[in-house]
């Protein structure tokens, strides 16, 4: 009985210990495999919370590009728009302004046009309103964007009074040339260039102002020279070349006056939006 059950125990223990290791091992064997599985699903997570959070990031950016550009189209459509609201209202004035002041030196006989010219309505050229005009809506644009480029803004007497009485100053000088009368042309070219400088110190004193009125006259100057020359008009008693020597003295004026009337319409439409 007791070598039997002994053996029995024995062998029991044995077989039982022969188990043991095999269990170990299945289990061990099932907590890698739970392990790998986790960290598959928490990596799977991961991954997908950083691809939902790089769609929302690039819809984000799409939002901002598209109100960005949205905006700076609209604020395009905006500059465009009052510069060309600007440019028609220089075009007006250049235009008034040639046919009051042209027609003044036709009735004085300044200046002299074929007989075909003289029976038109306004007595003077198609093509002087039209040219006067565009020659001042691009100066009177010209001004602001200068000195918007050199950084040095003008803020000297910027109101429309002083706008309406520089244009009165220059619709006077330009009077005195037709009407004042002198021994010779010089004097009266150097009053006039006194009065069209005193004009630039009391409207403008700027030197943006001053290089663009010199350029001006500089320029305008020559086209009148060159039509002259080609015999589109003529001026009577020419003592400089083909023209009057005063006549820069006007275009350096008149100018001068343009520019004034484009600085102010430029004041007035970037202070518009900022009152709203």
């Amino acid at each position: 009985m007791n070598k039997s059950g002994g053996f029995s125990f024995d062998q029991t223990l044995k077989t039982s210990g022969d188990q043991d290791p095999k269990c170990q091992m299945s289990r061990l064997d099932d907590h890698c495999w739970s392990c790998s599985c986790a960290s598959r699903v928490e990596t799977k997570h991961s991954s997908s919370g950083a691809n939902w959070l790089a769609s929302k990031a690039e819809e984000m950016m799409s939002i901002i590009t598209s109100v960005l550009s949205n905006a700076y189209g609209s604020l395009h459509d905006v500059r465009t728009a009052n510069l060309i609201r600007r440019g028609l209202v220089l075009f007006t004035v250049g235009v008034f302004l040639a046919l009051v002041l042209n027609l003044l030196q036709i009735q004085r006989h300044v200046t002299l046009f074929p007989e075909e010219v003289m029976t038109t309505v306004f007595s003077s050229a198609w093509w002087i309103p039209p040219c006067c005009g565009t020659g001042a809506a691009v100066v009177g644009l010209l001004y602001p964007c200068l000195d918007s480029h050199l950084g040095e803004p003008h803020k000297f007497k910027r109101e429309w009074a002083s706008v309406m009485r520089c244009i009165a100053v220059f619709v006077g000088i330009n009077h005195a040339s037709v009407k004042l009368d002198f021994v010779n042309n010089m004097q009266l070219s150097l009053t006039l260039a006194a009065l069209s400088l005193g004009l630039w110190w009391t409207f403008d004193r700027s030197r943006s102002g001053f290089g663009l009125g010199i350029t001006t006259a500089f320029l305008a100057t020559v086209i009148t020279q060159l039509l002259v020359y080609n015999g589109v008009y003529q001026y009577t008693s020419p003592d400089f070349l083909y023209v009057r020597s005063w006549l820069p003295c006007i275009f350096f004026s008149g100018g001068v006056t343009v520019g004034n009337i484009g600085r102010q319409l430029a004041m007035g439409c970037v202070e518009k939006p900022h009152n709203d």
